[in-house]
């Protein structure tokens, strides 16, 4: 990204609507997901950004983030991130099978990774078998806009495509949806509007106080929903998919789910 769109990161994460939101949405899915693991859940959050979501993350388990980004890290320590690394999440620097949940939230799109499958793998190398990885990424490339060329977008992602290239990495996928439904046709006429009337950056921007409550509750109740059932459409797109046991490995099914 930009660099000023750390600092703008860092300025909105804990109270923005779409933050506080998105992370319901990642609780509806990880919420009962997560086996046991002996000495404690080991969570790497993968291009961990400012570090407010990785600080969330530990009601689930021990966190680890990484970024690349010098910017993002100088945020680290105020956001209380006590182990964080720079890195890249094509080549993270930890041992195979070391983590029991990888996240990667808003990074697998970004025009620095090349390859996104190959990405894929690293996470697959540095899970424990039975292990999972959660994916969040933007929706639809016809969606492109302003925001997009700020946070640099190599690709806007339909559910298909991300499966895809999950399986390809060998995952067996276990929930796709998409989410930030409700607000679907507002952002289309946002996308579109661009187009007649110029760019805005107004996504960032922390709204009044009562909208900002409203925005978050409708992001809040799409994470109610998704506890049942996944979303035909949205903004975002998720998924939640293991690396298999090491039986069923050697029974080939990671082979098969690909």
């Amino acid at each position: 990204m930009d660099p000023d769109q750390y600092a703008l990161m860092a300025r909105v994460e804990q109270v923005h609507w779409w933050y506080r939101g998105m992370r319901a949405v990642v609780a509806a899915l990880l919420d009962g997901a997560l086996p046991p693991a002996p000495g404690g859940v080991r969570i790497l959050d993968a291009g961990c950004g400012t570090g407010g979501t990785t600080v969330w993350l530990r009601r689930f388990g021990g966190v680890v983030g990484v970024d690349l980004a010098p910017e993002a890290g100088r945020f680290w320590a105020e956001r209380g991130v006590r182990h964080a690394a720079r890195a890249s999440v094509a080549a993270l620097p930890f041992p195979a099978a070391t983590f029991d949940l990888v996240t990667c939230f808003d990074v697998l799109y970004h025009r620095h990774v090349s390859d996104d499958v190959a990405v894929l793998e690293e996470f697959w190398r540095v899970l424990r078998p039975g292990g999972l990885v959660l994916i969040r990424v933007p929706a639809y490339a016809w969606l492109e806009g302003a925001h997009d060329v700020a946070v640099q977008t190599r690709h806007r992602y339909t559910r298909r495509e991300l499966v895809a290239a999950l399986h390809r990495a060998r995952f067996v996928v276990l929930r796709a949806t998409y989410a930030n439904s409700a607000l679907f046709p507002l952002a289309v006429m946002k996308r579109l509007g661009e187009r007649w009337w110029g760019p805005s950056q107004a996504e960032m921007a922390v709204p009044p106080a009562p909208m900002n409550r409203l925005l978050h509750a409708v992001l809040a109740t799409e994470a109610r929903v998704l506890r049942r059932c996944a979303l035909p459409v949205g903004l975002s797109v998720l998924a939640l998919a293991r690396k298999p046991p090491l039986r069923a490995q050697s029974c080939g099914m990671g082979a098969e789910a690909a």
